[in-house]
């Protein structure tokens, strides 16, 4: 038998060893290894107890695939955002922390509207959308993507949630949206896919390698090609005055605000998070 602590200390010294396990920052190792241990008992681990045989033997498989890159949101078959357990899954996306920053941008500008409507496009399983419906009860939320898998995910994120105020529709861009809202929406979040085409090659293999590559890069030269389009087609859609909100790295911040310019959105700006990974480039109609 084997204490949590030392089952957890052996899993930290794997993964610090691993090259496929990206090591952002000191101590990610250790949340990852208890993470995976507080899954596979159903509860936090006790430093001093004994984990059971069974559990030892599940936990390892976990781990060697940890240790492989498999992210362990994909392990877990979930994650959590803005307070929200969510399911994912290959073939999604999955939510980071830092967009959380993006979607109290957008509840902050819905608050207060007598029937305020927001999109989120290109919405993953749904964690923008979702985090917004529940804050803004008031609010419509729609979340448009163009794959299946996790338009899927999102609607069984909603029902799993009780969430009744976010749909979730799958398509190219706006396609899907209902012409009522033409000129109707007061917010749209969008975080692309704006590795440019020959960067994908340099992420973290446990981005490149499980992640779909879709939701990294839309294969253009510069990693704009997307959000090009959205910026196109989102004065449609906004009412004069309304938001387009959207979220990159700090290195695609600039890049993104030309973008936003050149569509024709006004105070176009950079705005930073608490998270120093990413930025929330915002502008209106």
């Amino acid at each position: 038998m084997t204490t949590c602590q030392e089952t957890i200390s052996e899993a930290e010294a794997v993964l610090k060893a691993s090259t496929s396990v990206d090591h952002p920052h000191a101590g990610k190792e250790l949340f990852d290894a208890e993470e995976l241990l507080a899954y596979v008992l159903g509860h936090d681990p006790d430093p001093e107890a004994d984990v059971p045989p069974r559990a030892v033997e599940r936990f390892r498989r976990l781990l060697e695939r940890r240790a492989a890159g498999e992210p362990p949101a994909y392990l877990m078959g979930r994650t959590t955002f803005a307070g929200l357990i969510l399911a994912v899954g290959p073939g999604a996306f999955i939510p980071r922390q830092s967009t959380e920053f993006m979607a109290e941008q957008a509840i902050r500008r819905l608050r207060g509207r007598r029937t305020p409507v927001g999109v989120d496009v290109a919405t993953g399983v749904g964690p923008v959308a979702l985090a917004v419906a529940r804050a803004v009860p008031t609010a419509r939320m729609l979340g448009l993507d163009l794959y299946r898998r996790p338009i899927l995910l999102a609607r069984r994120n909603a029902a799993a949630l009780g969430i009744t105020n976010a749909t979730f529709l799958r398509g190219d861009l706006f396609g899907p949206l209902p012409t009522e809202l033409v000129r109707g929406v007061d917010v749209i979040t969008i975080h692309p896919p704006y590795v440019a085409r020959r960067e994908v090659r340099i992420l973290p293999q446990e981005i490149k390698g499980f992640e779909p590559k879709e939701s990294l890069t839309d294969q253009s030269r510069d990693g704009m090609g997307l959000l090009s389009r959205v910026v196109a087609e989102a004065p449609r859609w906004l009412r004069p005055g309304g938001w387009l909100l959207v979220e990159v790295s700090p290195d695609r911040s600039r890049a993104a605000a030309r973008v936003l310019r050149r569509g024709g959105l006004k105070g176009v700006r950079s705005t930073k998070g608490p998270i120093p990974v990413s930025r929330v480039v915002v502008g209106r109609a």
